[in-house]
């Protein structure tokens, strides 16, 4: 993909609900750099998706505070996020892009959807099981609440949809459940939002082990392709991925490694596996793995190219998240005043 170098300028308004197109909202830690997995299983589809939707992204710092990070990383993170964002091709003229923290309600609306959601579906999330590590005692309740944030992040926008990988799809089954019984008890206030998981892209899996998905923690920097990463990191971590027994070159359940590699490849460089397998037909691993590492570098190099000039200029990004931040609060407000006239707070009575 390649990524126009032009003015980043503010936004445009947020559509009324009797104009607006389908909404979609979609969220992302500032925890770190980004890796080539969070590229092609979220944020291109991101890109593509501000062509025929009402999109809003949003930086959501106030999850990345339920695991400790220090203030001084958190802030660097969020604007590292953001400029990654702008640089991938995230486009402040056509969706808003904002930090969680600048929009209060989001806090707000947490606690109150806590009101109609049960314990016990909180013990049941996946994600906080993996990363409680089973010591419920010693982690921090905002990783048990995590997904009464997550939820009020989505309905605060009257989202239509959510762009999830597989492992997210429990969140906003949730997000649903909450959503619906706040309706039955007050009325009807929020949209039930449904995942959108797309055929392919969807979950990039670590080079070094195909059965874990690429992530930025793993202890083994050589599984996973940072956004960041040069050009011979690039392909010096191709040529350590490991492959499966045999040497040809194909797609199947026999060979999780080898599919893994081509799919990046499809998706780096937008074409079917199926043609990608019969180019190398009989030439082995080697031949693949050295054209897979060039298709990657093409990929990221312009990504790179953007996102060095938006870093040495912080302010285009702060004038971005400022301007959007703004553009959500408008709409964030007007929705909690119905949510706290529903639930009979705020005001005199």
């Amino acid at each position: 993909m390649v990524v126009q170098e032009r003015e980043l300028v503010e936004p445009q308004a947020l559509p009324t609900d009797t104009e607006r197109r389908q909404r979609t909202f979609s969220g992302i830690q500032p925890s770190g750099s980004l890796h080539l997995g969070n590229y092609l299983g979220a944020i291109r589809n991101w890109v593509n998706q501000q062509e025929h939707d009402d999109s809003i992204f949003c930086v959501v710092d106030l999850h990345a505070l339920s695991l400790p990070i220090t203030p001084q990383a958190l802030r660097e993170n969020i604007l590292d996020l953001a400029n990654v964002l702008l640089a991938s091709g995230i486009d402040p003229e056509r969706s808003v892009l904002f930090v969680q923290s600048d929009v209060r309600e989001h806090a707000e609306l947490c606690w109150l959807l806590t009101s109609v959601t049960q314990f016990g579906e909180l013990r049941r999330m996946t994600q906080f099981k993996d990363k409680s590590g089973g010591q419920d005692e010693a982690v921090a309740a905002a990783l048990f609440i995590y997904p009464v944030l997550q939820a009020g992040d989505i309905i605060l926008y009257d989202a239509d949809k959510v762009p999830v990988g597989e492992d997210q799809k429990q969140h906003i089954e949730l997000t649903r459940d909450i959503a619906a019984r706040f309706n039955a008890r007050y009325g009807e206030t929020f949209v039930l939002p449904r995942p959108d998981i797309k055929p392919t892209g969807a979950r990039i899996m670590a080079l070094d082990d195909p059965a874990r998905k690429m992530s930025k923690s793993a202890a083994n920097p050589g599984s996973f392709i940072a956004l960041t990463d040069d050009a011979d990191t690039i392909r010096r971590k191709i040529k350590r991925a490991v492959t499966d027994s045999g040497g040809d070159v194909r797609a199947g359940t026999d060979k999780p490694a080898l599919t893994n590699l081509l799919a990046i490849y499809a998706l780096c460089a937008g074409e079917p596996i199926e043609q990608i397998e019969a180019r190398y037909a009989g030439r082995g691993y080697g031949a693949f793995k050295a054209d897979l590492a060039e298709v990657v570098v093409g990929a990221v190099e312009p990504i790179q190219r953007r996102l060095a000039e938006l870093s040495a200029d912080p302010s285009v990004a702060r004038g971005v998240l400022a301007r959007g931040a703004e553009l959500a609060r408008e709409r964030a407000a007007t929705k909690m005043a119905v949510v706290r006239e529903r639930m009979g707070i705020g005001g005199a009575g």
